[in-house]
């Protein structure tokens, strides 16, 4: 197949023709199909023809002769088309293969990723073969050209260069630049993201904004630079004053900002009766959210809060189509589309009892078929850290009283601590924490303190971070000691150590970031390291997103980050790295 655009060989289009002079036959025939018909906004009966990953034919003809292919008789079924995810972020510790798998199960058949970690981790040649690579798979993946890292890189503008920046724009399965979490530098006249957007413009692709809070007058003035989308609305009035400036609107139902259900009620108390340009998406939700479903949990929300029946499916697949440019492709059970359909067996039950994805059975009455092969990670250089440098007790002394106060997931605060610091380790009477960040590579340090995140905990380590550096949270700095030292063993993850011993760990050993398990495992996984961290005093939903934004300067207040612990607000860094022995 060749690319975004999904345009195939002139052999395969003739080949195609031929299915309909009967000449060649279709591989599987859907006969009685009740199908919706986006187009009419209709349920209609149809039998529909597919041949090899395309729909070549929807009306009332069946094939004179009836041997050599599949035929399914859909009758008390009901067929949408396959849903699509139009913001993933694929690496929140699942990867791109696995969440894809797991998506398609619950009928979410097309995913159009972030490419931050790609971008960070991988060279250019290696980042777009591996893209080539997911081409292979049954689900359809598209993805984004982020501009920014979303926090202080050491050398930014080196890493989001001209060059590096355009050649993912042009590529052929990228479909928007964003998300825009550096606007405020694009507001304050930063030309060279200006030029980004132009160019995203001039290639016909669209440009996904996150403007969490702007104002009215400021999504204007992003509208006029060149924003297209925005999922950050948390009210219906944010995402009506979104509309009134001319931006198709994502409604977010995510792990950290559950919203929907509010989102919806509170735009039909505003009177909006029309959804053509509204769409849904999970925000790159961690897998505990994944459990029960995907795009079709928001789909069944929907209905229940009052959005009619179709206009609830076209915001999980037509919708998204159109405004993507890809309308011929997806969105629709039309002739020509790629064949990805969903089979219901009621009308108001989003979740698929089977589902087809480019033409193949990924889920059959309930049963998943087992169409996705594995990948090997390794030959894009995907592998597990190999850190050559450990933590020494030296790197274990704290000296400054400036720290982060956690005050939900991921909003944080400036503090002044009055502990003693000179102790190895800090009482259970209170909730603060000794917090580290030190470079993946071992050259610095950062050493401050964390309230409000836990407050029985021994020693926790990650390398998935924001930035792809270490953390190390804990009260006890043995613990701490102990939990780099098994992250560090296992090539890369998550470990929660206590009294001197192992509590529980999520390897992740795709670059420290990713897991290589099916999603139902890594669910039930992460779902232990939650409630262990909840009884230790964490008091949010989703710690995994505390841990992401730790460095995230898109958000307010004090960040920690490759350059130091940083005020957002002031552009100040408060507490600058320390160097260190390897």
């Amino acid at each position: 197949m060749d690319n975004t655009n999904y345009r195939w060989s002139n052999k395969q289009i003739r080949n195609h023709v031929q299915v309909l002079n009967e000449d060649k036959k279709p591989h599987i025939i859907l006969k009685n199909a009740t199908y919706l018909n986006t187009y009419l906004h209709q349920w209609l009966v149809a039998n529909i023809w597919i041949y090899e990953d395309r729909i070549v034919y929807v009306g009332e003809n069946l094939p004179e002769n009836s041997n050599e292919y599949e035929e399914i008789d859909c009758q008390g079924q009901y067929l949408v088309p396959g849903y699509i995810e139009p913001h993933a972020h694929p690496d929140q510790l699942y990867n791109p293969l696995t969440l894809a798998k797991h998506a398609g199960q619950f009928g979410t058949t097309t995913l159009i990723n972030d490419n931050l970690t790609i971008f960070l981790e991988l060279p250019i040649k290696a980042a777009f073969e591996l893209l080539n690579e997911f081409k292979n798979i049954p689900s359809s993946m598209y993805w984004w050209c982020r501009f920014d890292g979303q926090t202080e890189l050491e050398s930014n503008h080196n890493i989001f260069n001209n060059e590096d920046v355009i050649s993912w724009l042009k590529h052929e399965s990228v479909l928007q630049a964003g998300e825009l979490t550096g606007w405020p530098k694009l507001l304050n006249g930063d030309n060279q993201m200006l030029s980004w957007v132009q160019e995203t413009k001039r290639l016909n692709k669209k440009v996904e904004g996150h403007f969490p809070g702007a104002s009215e007058r400021t999504l204007a003035k992003l509208m006029l630079m060149g924003a297209d989308c925005d999922h950050e609305a948390m009210t219906g009035q944010e995402a009506l004053t979104r509309l009134m400036q001319g931006y198709t609107v994502s409604l977010r139902h995510s792990s950290i900002r559950p919203d929907l259900d509010i989102l919806i009620k509170e735009l039909i108390e505003l009177g909006v009766q029309k959804f053509d340009r509204f769409f849904f998406t999970t925000d790159g939700s961690h897998p505990f959210f994944y459990e029960n479903g995907m795009t079709d949990e928001l789909i069944k929300m929907a209905i229940n809060y009052g959005i009619p029946l179709i206009d609830a499916y076209n915001m999980a697949s037509y919708n998204i189509a159109r405004y993507y440019n890809m309308e011929h492709l997806h969105g629709s059970i039309a002739t020509g589309r790629i064949a990805n359909i969903n089979f219901l067996e009621s009308k108001n039950n989003p979740t698929p009892i089977s589902v087809l994805a480019k033409g193949k059975w990924i889920k059959q009455d309930g049963i998943d078929t087992n169409e996705f092969s594995s990948l090997n990670w390794g030959k894009y250089q995907m592998s597990p850290l190999h850190l050559k440098w450990t933590l020494l007790e030296d790197d274990l002394i704290f000296s400054t009283s400036n720290g982060i106060h956690l005050i939900n997931n991921v909003i944080t605060k400036p503090y002044e601590s009055s502990i003693d610091l000179d102790s190895e380790e800090l009482s259970l009477e209170h909730d603060e924490s000794f917090l580290m960040m030190v470079d993946r590579n071992g050259s610095w340090r950062i050493n401050t303190l964390l309230k409000g995140f836990a407050q029985y905990l021994g020693g926790f380590a990650s390398s998935y971070s924001g930035t792809g550096d270490i953390l190390i949270i804990g009260k006890r700095k043995t613990d701490m000691l102990i939990a780099f030292e098994r992250m560090k063993a296992i090539g890369g993850g998550m470990v929660l150590a206590e009294e001197n011993h192992i509590l529980h760990e999520i390897s992740l050993p795709l670059t420290g970031i990713m897991s290589n398990l099916d999603m139902s495992s890594l669910i039930k996984q992460e779902k232990k390291m939650i409630e262990l961290l909840k009884e230790r005093g964490y008091k949010y939903n989703d710690p995994a997103f505390s841990l992401l934004f730790f460095s995230a300067t898109h958000l307010p207040y004090i960040r920690l980050t490759p350059s130091g612990l940083y005020d957002v607000k002031n552009k100040e860094v408060l507490v600058s790295p320390i160097k260190r022995g390897k």
